[in-house]
C-alpha cells in the first residue's frame, strides 16, 4: 500500500497546474478604489520632483540617444561596474518605491516610474531594460492625458507560482496638472485575490 507521502508531490503539481490555467481577471481585482490608493502614494512630492528633475536634465531625447542609454543599461546588468543602474537604484525615488513595495507585504512585486521619454526615473528593483517607451505601459498612459490608466493582462510567474498583472498610470505635476511621466505597479494577483476573499 502506497503512503500518502508518495502521492503528495503529484497532488501539488496538479494543484499548481490547475492554478496556472485559471487566470484571474486583473480588471476585476484591481478596482477603482485600489487604483485611487496607488494614486495617493504616487502623489508623494518625491515622485513628481524626481520626474521633473530628470525631464529638465534630459529634455526631449532622440531615439538614438534613448537607444544608447537603454543599451548601456542592458550591458551593465551583466557587468561588475554599474554606474547608470547604481545611480538609478540609489536615487531617493527608488528608495521611496522600495519602501512602498516592502510595506505592501507581497502585494507589489515591482514598481517603477518613467519620465517623459519613457526612461526609468526610479524603481524598486532592477528592470530588464531602461526604456519603456516602446511598450504599452507607456504608450497607453503618458500620451493619453492625466487620467490615463491601463491594466495589462495577467501573466503566470512560474518561479513564484503566482499570477501577476501591471497597473499603469500617467503621473501629473501637482502644480500644473500636466502629464510628466508614467508609473507601473505590478500586482501579485494571487495575493490580491486572497485578500479580497471573504474568508481571508
Amino acid at each position: 500500500m502506497r503512503s500518502w507521502h508518495a502521492s503528495l508531490p503529484i497532488a501539488l503539481l496538479i494543484s499548481s497546474g490547475a492554478l496556472a490555467e485559471t487566470a484571474p481577471d486583473p480588471e476585476k481585482l484591481i478596482t477603482p478604489t485600489i487604483v485611487e490608493s496607488v494614486g495617493e502614494w504616487l502623489s508623494n512630492p518625491i515622485v513628481s520632483l524626481s520626474i521633473n528633475a530628470q525631464n529638465d536634465l534630459r529634455g526631449a531625447l532622440s531615439q538614438a540617444e534613448i537607444d544608447t542609454l537603454d543599451g548601456q543599461w542592458r550591458e551593465e546588468r551583466e557587468a561588475d561596474d554599474k554606474p547608470l543602474i547604481s545611480a538609478t537604484l540609489s536615487a531617493p525615488l527608488s528608495i521611496y518605491l522600495l519602501r512602498v513595495q516592502a510595506n505592501s507585504l507581497g502585494l507589489y512585486p515591482e514598481i517603477f516610474v518613467m519620465d517623459a521619454n519613457g526612461l526609468n526615473v526610479g524603481q524598486s528593483a532592477i528592470t530588464g531594460d531602461y526604456w519603456q517607451g516602446d511598450e504599452a505601459k507607456f504608450q497607453k498612459t503618458y500620451p493619453n492625458g492625466p487620467e490615463a490608466v491601463f491594466i495589462d493582462a495577467a501573466e503566470w510567474d512560474e518561479d513564484r507560482k503566482i499570477w501577476r498583472a501591471q497597473l499603469n498610470m500617467s503621473v501629473t505635476d501637482p502644480d500644473t496638472g500636466k502629464v510628466i511621466g508614467a508609473a507601473t505597479v505590478e500586482f501579485n494577483l494571487t495575493e490580491l485575490q486572497r485578500r479580497q476573499s471573504p474568508n481571508s
